[in-house]
């Protein structure tokens, strides 16, 4: 099968979900091309990305932010292919009358020309597999056009399902529910969403992400006379809540001050200098430390020590959600529990007191306890973790959900 995939951006090293999906097809012997708004750091990529030689199949679609400059190109643009395909890029014109409401986009006269050039004069595609509902949008857009007829299959994650939303309306998908073959939630939290959306429930079919469980195998023997080590992995952004996990870790500290415990948060973020503050107002800079974004080596490396892992994630006030947090899902591979919020779909993931703990968001007295209670009983941190393991060996190991999504390709193009 030949299968294109549209995607944000790439290469990127916090998306190796996608990244995943994208090696597995190209390793079952299928044909791959990857199409995307804008590059990534190219300096500080994934060894697959290399290996696979990715950078070559990838094809981008910028689009200048500067009106001048984007009608120039855009004209630049219709000079060398208005010959290919004249009739093509007429229609893309007539679409901006109607962009908003099918597509999401504000009415921009050369925006779907930008769209559809990566994809004139290639071979035909089986399937367009799109990631966030966003990119769907641009693949219907496609269809419209008659640039392709393959099968669109459109992964939701989360923050298209949630602030996206409240940005574009909640109608913003109703076109692409007509045009599209498959709907992919990550969870089944938003499938749900799909459904009170509008969207007919035999075009959903949940599908998780996953990880290679090879790269994320038990490495840590316990060690009770050691500090315990409680980490978070995690962009520092509102939907994190990472203010309530170092404020239950302040508050855990002064009430056992004779506890040894070190937090340290991997990431970065917009709210740098409003955490280092919170930290120091509590006089915590000893214990907890924001580490700043690391290479993804080093985070299997912290993670590998870590004795309890901390995701206090919490719907942010605009709206945005998180989908299934992949770090989560490292972490138990690892056999560490989890102690994280009944947020979006991490319910599926994280079984409360089977794999770790869950508590409601924002509520900094039950992380403390849930924390306490664990630093307090290493057996059980040994028996969450064994059960989290278990867990994303059934149903978030990437090699089988890489051959579920390749019978689902042969099914939808058959």
């Amino acid at each position: 099968m030949r299968i294109a995939f549209i995607i944000d951006q790439f290469p990127t090293l916090s998306e190796t979900f996608i990244l995943g999906q994208i090696t597995g097809a190209i390793a079952r012997g299928h044909e791959v091309d990857i199409f995307t708004d804008r590059p990534g750091n190219t300096t500080k990529i994934h060894p697959e990305v290399e290996s696979y030689g990715l950078l070559d199949r990838t094809y981008y679609t910028p689009i200048p932010s500067n009106i001048i400059w984007r009608c120039l190109k855009g004209i630049f643009l219709l000079a060398i292919y208005f010959v290919q395909a004249p009739r093509t890029i007429i229609e893309s014109f007539n679409s901006n009358k109607y962009s908003r409401s099918r597509y999401g986009e504000s009415a921009d006269f050369f925006k779907p020309l930008y769209l559809l050039v990566p994809f004139l004069n290639r071979e035909k595609y089986d399937i367009i597999h799109c990631h966030y509902g966003r990119n769907g949008l641009k693949a219907a857009l496609l269809k419209d056009l008659g640039i392709t007829k393959a099968k669109i299959i459109v992964t939701f994650h989360g923050n298209d399902l949630s602030r996206y939303l409240q940005i574009h309306g909640k109608d913003v998908y109703s076109y692409l529910f007509t045009k599209a073959d498959l709907l992919q939630p990550i969870s089944h939290y938003w499938q749900q969403k799909l459904i009170a959306l509008g969207c007919d429930r035999d075009k959903i079919m949940v599908h998780h992400m996953g990880i290679d469980l090879d790269k994320f195998a038990p490495s840590k023997t316990l060690d009770e006379a050691k500090p315990i080590l409680i980490v978070s992995v995690a962009r520092l952004v509102e939907k994190k809540g990472l203010t309530y996990g170092i404020q239950a870790i302040a508050n855990l500290l002064k009430k056992h001050p004779e506890l040894q415990i070190r937090y340290q948060i991997v990431g970065d973020g917009i709210l740098k200098p409003q955490l280092e503050a919170q930290i120091e107002d509590l006089q915590m800079s000893k214990e907890i430390e924001l580490l700043g974004w690391q290479e993804q080596q080093q985070v299997r490396a912290i993670i590998a020590r870590a004795d309890i892992i901390l995701a206090p994630s919490v719907t942010g006030n605009n709206g945005d959600c998180e989908g299934i947090p992949v770090s989560l899902m490292e972490a138990m591979a690892q056999e560490i529990p989890v102690v994280s919020t009944y947020h979006s779909g991490i319910p599926e993931l994280v079984e409360d007191g089977v794999s770790g703990y869950l508590v409601q968001e924002r509520d900094v007295t039950a992380l403390t306890a849930k924390l306490e209670h664990l630093i307090a009983h290493p057996e059980l941190r040994q028996r969450m973790g064994r059960a989290g393991r278990t867990k994303v060996m059934h149903e978030y190991n990437v090699e089988r959900l890489c051959d579920r999504l390749i019978e689902i390709y042969q099914q939808s193009s058959a």
